[in-house]
């Protein structure tokens, strides 16, 4: 299934990958926890995070999976 963004119509697999999800919860395929909000960010997930939004500020691992992505330093 794939999600829009409310803000920005970026396209993505999973609604957390969106600056404006849709609002699901569902369980966090990273760490496991239940429940979780579209924005979950786990400790472990935080620090794999590479690449920031300069749109909405965002963090992933992917640029593709961010609507304007930028490096993030290390």
């Amino acid at each position: 299934m794939e999600y829009t963004c409310k803000t920005c119509g970026a396209i993505a697999e999973e609604p957390g990958h969106l600056c404006n999800p849709c609002g699901d919860k569902g369980a966090c395929t990273f760490c496991g926890d239940q429940d979780v909000e579209p924005t979950h960010m786990c400790q472990d997930k935080l620090a794999a995070m590479k690449f920031v939004c300069a749109e909405c500020g965002r963090v992933a691992m992917k640029e593709d999976h961010l609507c304007q992505p930028s490096s993030i330093p290390s």
